[in-house]
């Protein structure tokens, strides 16, 4: 984020709006206002400039820093809109005032309306042909001895298109309408009325399947102030693929009696009954459609936004997911025909060997597979085994667990989520990396990957394509893409990345670095070999101060001579550490991670004008667990034996499983069967839910019981409570 010198952009009043909202102290937002514009991260904000901020966190720090973006662009339209009122010679000292004095863009874009210059219309079309002075005319309702025939014979006019006097009220009409259309008061009116009505939902004229997914929206009808974001998207999803047909619909008549009241003050006028029914026609074509647009456009603003932090956080729960840690591991994409494709990655998660295996049908080849699959595990020491969850899945699932229980082998075995999988591997990332490989081993090797650590093998894939959103390809893209850019930045950060070992697709993630100086700190390491202290990332090239200051911290490295460079300790900060290591009369190798004498310092005696007490606190934390991972620990799910298709669900069983999804409404558990069941929000606990999210994350582990199973539709209904309604 850069600074703006637009003189309408006021950094203190916007810091004022922006505190009020966060209930926070002005200063606060002042001060974080300062560091973004100042070119600072805003990871590096929340963990390394607390006292600055007042220890804002990062979800306050998300507002303002959205909150800035918003007040620059709504000056620099005031910016905009000033010149062209100027231009057109309508801009005075009231009006210039007004728009100055607008808090936000819709009331800008309302007072700038009837300047807005527009496209050929009825009412242009009726200016150009000279009737303006007849709907000026019109518009003053002239008292009734005044006859139809000579209020609108005078503007009668071969040559200009007004062949009669019908024609040349039709024309006025338009004008009239038109600047009815364009009435503050009006427009505000009929847009309340707008958002009291209904969401109106009708299936298209030759359109009716009543075995359409979009079948429960035919003929529907739901308040706009109470529809549900979700409920939403699902008509605009069937309206996008012509469907469906939506609408806002209101008290067309309750309208119609306030705008004839408004507009109408002389119901003794001449032509005062096609006046009226001007104003049924600006009501109509205009003010309705106008209200609609708006208020649609208000609907699926609030529906993107609320699907999008429902996909954030569902992204985020994945990202931070428990990593298996760094073992070896064996990756198994599963398949019948071509069979399963196996990988073998070393701790560091270097491949080693593939193998194909077919334990399933057609060939059913398990005593070869077995073979295979124990050799492997042997020659290199194998300690994970991760199977993707899809195609073959469960078979390969039941072959591997009998393998393990039939040779006794120490092996801790999970099921890995594909979602993405394919696109990676067939990526150009996924080519660069292993270029002699074939698409279905990048493949098995993504999915060992997967196991050992999410985020670092996640970050590679766009998160769109990971498969945990509701409704992600109909919001708005560039919110999705804007927000879960966001999300990935903070899960990397706040877990850290080990210097020596990072891809640059992680790499690109940290703050302050991006994806063009990634490549380049990569390459340097290539080149040069392993980092051996933080300072000398300044040696790679275009690594300036400012990115060192921003990164440092989130950055790791395991074997420096320095120990402080494995912590999440700032090297500004490292002098602090001296300090402390002196005052206990040791060294900061003895002191890092020796937790009984991290609690002997006291942090008051530490703060100094260049650090607070915050810092100093996060200081004497991180020493005494040094690189703490902020996941949770590495759990597996345990599938049914027996269970392994829908068909082999009944009501009543009992399944442990994995969350793979949560939205709204309730949260998908994947039980084993090739098809992830719901549990509806009514089924997440004995008590009331408001959101699900309260309740279960992504990758967490359940149990579930069957309350309902669908064969043909391929539906399951599970629940996650004590005692499962019937």
């Amino acid at each position: 984020m850069s600074r703006t010198s637009n003189e309408f952009f006021d950094l203190k009043s916007t810091a004022d709006t922006l505190a009020a909202s966060l209930s926070v102290r002005p200063q606060q937002v002042l001060a974080a206002a300062e560091l973004l514009l100042d070119g600072n991260t805003l990871p590096f904000i929340a963990r390394y400039r607390k006292e600055a901020t007042g220890d804002l966190d990062e979800r306050a720090l998300r507002v303002v820093e959205d909150g800035l973006k918003v007040a620059q662009e709504l000056a620099a339209r005031k910016t905009t809109i000033l010149k062209t009122l100027g231009d057109q010679k309508v801009l005075d000292a009231s009006l210039r005032a007004a728009v100055i004095a607008c808090t936000d863009s819709r009331s800008l874009e309302e007072l700038y309306l009837p300047y807005k210059p527009t496209r050929r219309t009825r009412a242009v079309a009726a200016k150009e042909r000279g009737l303006e002075p007849l709907a000026d005319l019109l518009m003053k309702q002239a008292p009734p001895n005044a006859s139809r025939k000579n209020i609108l014979l005078p503007f009668v006019d071969q040559e200009k298109g007004v062949p009669d006097i019908d024609a040349a009220f039709q024309g006025a009409a338009d004008i009239i309408a038109d600047r009815w259309a364009t009435d503050a008061n009006a427009r505000k009116f009929v847009l309340v009325q707008a958002r009291r009505g209904q969401v109106v939902s009708k299936v298209k004229r030759g359109k009716r399947d009543d075995n359409s997914r979009f079948a429960e929206w035919f003929d529907r009808k739901e308040s706009v102030q109470r529809i549900p974001s979700h409920r939403f998207l699902a008509m605009k999803r069937g309206e996008s693929e012509g469907i469906l047909r939506l609408s806002i619909g209101v008290d067309d008549d309750f309208v119609l009696r306030w705008l004839r009241g408004q507009f109408l003050t002389n119901p003794k006028a001449a032509l005062a009954t096609e006046l009226s029914d001007v104003v049924e026609d600006c009501w109509k074509r205009l003010l309705h459609p106008a209200a609609e647009s708006t208020v649609m456009s208000e609907l699926k603003q609030a529906a993107d936004t609320e699907a999008v932090e429902v996909f954030a956080r569902n992204i985020r729960d994945l990202l931070l997911a428990p990593p298996a840690g760094a073992k070896v591991t064996l990756g198994i994409d599963p398949g019948f025909r071509t069979g399963c494709k196996v990988a073998v990655v070393d701790e560091t998660g270097r491949f080693v060997e593939t193998a194909t295996i077919y334990p399933t049908a057609p060939r059913n080849d398990t005593d070869g597979a077995a073979a295979t699959l124990v050799g492997l595990i042997q020659k290199h020491q194998v300690q994970l085994v991760a199977i993707g969850n899809g195609t073959a899945s469960r078979e390969t699932d039941v072959f591997v667990t009998q393998l393990i229980a039939k040779q006794s082998l120490d092996i801790t075995k999970a099921i890995v989520s594909e979602s993405g999988a394919s696109i990676y591997s067939a990526s150009e990332l996924a080519v660069s990396e292993y270029p002699d490989l074939d698409v279905t081993v990048r493949g098995a090797i993504s999915i060992a990957h997967r196991l050992q650590d999410p985020l670092a093998e996640l970050v590679k894939l766009d998160p769109r394509s990971i498969g945990v959103g509701q409704y992600q390809h109909d919001v708005d893209q560039k919110l999705l893409n804007t927000t879960l850019e966001r999300e990935v930045l903070s899960c990397v950060n706040s877990v850290g990345v080990e210097l020596n070992q990072a891809s640059p697709s992680i790499l690109a993630y940290v703050a302050g670095i991006g994806p063009k100086l990634a490549q380049r700190i990569v390459e340097f390491r290539d080149k040069n070999g392993p980092f051996r202290n933080r300072k000398s990332l300044l040696k790679v090239p275009k690594f300036g101060a400012k990115a060192f200051e921003q990164s440092a911290g989130f950055l790791r490295i395991r074997d420096s001579a320095d120990p402080l460079d494995s912590t999440s300790v700032h090297p500004e900060s490292y002098y602090v550490v001296q300090r402390m290591a002196a005052s206990l009369e040791t060294d900061a190798q003895s002191l890092v991670g020796n937790a009984e004498l991290a609690k002997d310092l006291s942090a008051t005696d530490y703060v100094d004008d260049r650090v607070g007490m915050s810092t100093v606190k996060d200081i004497i934390a991180e020493l005494a667990r040094p690189g703490r991972d902020p996941r949770r620990e590495f759990v597996t799910a345990t599938f049914k034996e027996g269970v392994d298709k829908i068909e082999d669900l009944q009501p009543g069983m009992r399944l442990e499983g994995i969350v793979t999804n949560v939205t709204k409404f309730g949260a998908f558990v994947d039980v084993g069967v090739h098809q992830d069941g719901l549990v509806h929000i009514s089924q997440l606990a004995d008590g009331f839910v408001s959101n699900p999210a309260d309740i279960v994350a992504v990758g967490d582990v359940v149990q579930t019981t069957v309350m309902e199973v669908d064969v043909q539709r391929k539906r399951i209904g599970l629940s996650l409570t004590a005692s499962p309604a019937n």
